[in-house]
């Protein structure tokens, strides 16, 4: 898809404050700090359109990205680390759960894992989550530049075999700095635009 229009739309964390015009929505699910405003932001061709932070935990609402008029981006909280109080936490769990379960917008879901370490026990209670509510999951394995090209099969293997991916599921090694990747998500999101 070739982006040609891209804006912040809405910011929420409750559904009252939540886009109401029905477009197609793709969320975007992640560790803390797993990447995921890099790659929406080289999804949509903008630098610094979704806020990037060396610091666990800057995402605290659901972020609605319009893209050409047609769809939404969905940036959701990341999930495991934050230094935030408990209370807080909770309240980001539990703000997510209720978009995952009631948000009839949403078409499928972009999950994000560091390629580079095998999923943890958050991104393996995240998956089953999803596949149990019957999502689509597409897996995007981030921060593919920081390891040898050599090792990318090993690692993609290592991640299949730790979520227990069939062979008709989808992982996409990606990396925002030489924006591999970008192209075969788009292409996966395009199936879900009718």
């Amino acid at each position: 898809m070739e982006v040609k229009q891209s804006s912040l739309a809405a910011v929420g964390t409750k559904f009252s404050q939540y886009p109401t015009d029905g477009k197609v929505e793709i969320a975007f699910a992640g560790k803390s700090n797993v990447g995921k405003s890099t790659l929406i932001n080289a999804m949509l061709g903008r630098k610094a359109l979704a806020r990037t932070s060396s610091q666990p935990g800057k995402t605290r609402t659901i972020n609605f990205y319009d893209v050409n008029d047609c769809m939404y981006v969905v940036d959701l909280p990341g999930y495991g680390y934050a230094k935030a109080p408990k209370t807080e936490i909770a309240k980001w769990g539990m703000m997510i759960e209720e978009y995952l379960q009631k948000r009839e917008e949403l078409r499928a879901i972009i999950l994000l894992i560091d390629i580079r370490h095998e999923p943890g026990k958050n991104d393996i209670m995240m998956y089953d989550w999803l596949k149990h509510y019957g999502y689509d999951i597409i897996i995007a394995a981030t921060k593919s530049d920081k390891i040898n090209r050599s090792q990318i099969q090993k690692h993609l293997s290592v991640i299949r075999k730790t979520l227990g991916l069939g062979p008709d599921d989808v992982l996409i090694p990606f990396s925002g700095e030489k924006k591999t990747g970008v192209q075969e998500l788009w292409a996966e999101i395009e199936r879900f635009l009718d």
